[in-house]
């Protein structure tokens, strides 16, 4: 990989880790509903894309179905979870999308693995289990079980996207987009209160982090990792995609005051680690399945 596309990639994950500390305190410090913010960024993306929704796809249910999985309830559990965990336990418990996919390869589309990806497989669930056990209460975190729920659907999302033909990132983006906020909107109105009180009265900052969100997440950092997967190969890209974790971690610490705990610490490291055995190793049938859900929605 040549300089350039690596400090492409060093910028998208940097994006990707910044949107995650973004997004926490959106959510949890200006209160701001997470279903009526992930329902803000898709309106955001659906009316920033209108003239990608060209050339329309052939078969719009399925891709209705793969954009309630990778946008709708994939954002929507992801958010309700970032405002419930803290967002260095969420960035390293979100990179379950990778096994997930794996996994969910070898049962729907027959990928056969080896001991060497099965042993990642079992350590990135351990180390996120060391990180969300409270040992005091012997209970899971619920932020981290809906960032890992999300995890799961995104994932679900890349392997019903085996079935469509493939489509530009713009074009993917903006019909994720459209068919993702009127649900998002209508969840939001169900089941959370103060919506747009909350959201007018979090001044510049939270619009900011929705056009970062939308512009920075959605538009530049998707669309410029799709190039790059383009040009390089899966196994090569997969392990530098960890950056956004360590991205997540740091930020999470140094900006947002988080501790910095041995279960964080000896989790991340076991967890990451098994991602890593995982994506220098990518399935024969379904590649991207080694980047977990990056390719389908993007990060965060």
């Amino acid at each position: 990989m040549v300089l350039r596309d690596f400090a492409l990639l060093f910028l998208i994950c940097f994006v990707w880790g910044v949107n995650l500390v973004l997004t926490r305190w959106v959510v949890a410090d200006f209160h701001v509903p997470p279903l009526f913010f992930a329902a803000i960024r898709f309106l955001g993306v659906a009316l920033l894309l209108i003239p990608f929704l060209r050339p329309v796809p052939k078969n719009l249910a399925t891709l209705f179905i793969i954009s309630m999985l990778i946008g709708c309830l994939n954002f929507g559990l992801l958010f309700v979870g970032i405002a419930n965990a803290d967002v260095s336990a969420a960035a390293v418990t979100g990179q379950l999308g990778v096994p997930m996919s794996t996994i969910m390869s070898m049962v729907f589309l027959g990928e056969k693995i080896g001991w060497r990806r099965a042993l990642g497989i079992a350590l990135a669930f351990a180390g996120v289990v060391v990180i969300a056990f409270d040992p005091n209460a012997f209970s899971l975190s619920y932020g981290l079980f809906l960032v890992f729920l999300a995890a799961v659907l995104g994932s679900a999302g890349g392997i019903v996207m085996k079935r469509m033909a493939p489509m530009g990132a713009l074009n993917l983006q903006a019909w994720v987009g459209l068919f993702s906020f009127a649900p998002l909107f209508a969840i939001s109105a169900l089941l959370e209160t103060g919506q747009v009180s909350a959201y007018a009265g979090g001044g510049w900052q939270v619009w900011f982090a929705s056009l970062f969100a939308i512009l920075g997440v959605s538009v530049f950092a998707h669309s410029a990792f799709y190039t790059l997967v383009k040009r390089h190969d899966v196994s090569l890209l997969s392990p530098l995609t960890l950056m956004t974790p360590l991205w997540g971690v740091l930020f999470g610490v140094t900006l947002l005051g988080e501790p910095f705990t041995w279960k964080l610490v000896i989790g991340g490291a076991v967890s990451l680690a098994g991602v890593f055995l995982i994506a220098i190793r990518p399935n024969t049938v379904l590649p991207e399945a080694s980047l977990g859900k990056k390719i389908a929605s993007g990060d965060s």
